[in-house]
């Protein structure tokens, strides 16, 4: 791994605690990327979008943390259509162990730092 490279994290917000389970993960190791976070609470404008789709321009890739809540979840779901359009790799990370959940056009795979680092190595 060299240069640090820029990710953002698509995730749903009932699956917060997991994104903060990565951010600590990303501060408490050698971490190879640096981490935007866009979420919010309040409904999703267009000022939100555009801030989303700015930072996913700006970012090398996208990690979508997934979970059956990733089917329901406007937000994401825009998220992984906007990075989509941008041309950004994504990769999706199960975050709960019994939870295999399919998001279709998205490589998903177990949460390791191996699974990670090599999709971050290859962008």
């Amino acid at each position: 791994m060299n240069a640090k490279k820029t990710i953002f994290v698509a995730f749903s917000i009932e699956d917060e605690k997991q994104r903060d389970l990565l951010k600590g993960q990303s501060l408490n190791t050698k971490s190879p990327f640096e981490y935007i976070d866009m979420s919010v609470k309040e409904a999703y404008d267009s000022d939100w979008k555009q801030k989303v789709r700015t930072r996913i321009k700006r970012s090398d890739g996208v990690i979508a943390l997934v979970s059956k809540n990733s089917l329901t979840s406007s937000g994401q779901k825009w998220e992984i259509a906007c990075a989509k359009e941008e041309g950004k790799k994504i990769l999706g990370i199960w975050i709960y162990k019994d939870d295999r959940t399919n998001l279709v056009g998205v490589n998903t795979k177990v949460w390791t730092w191996d699974a990670i680092s090599d999709f971050i190595d290859s962008l």
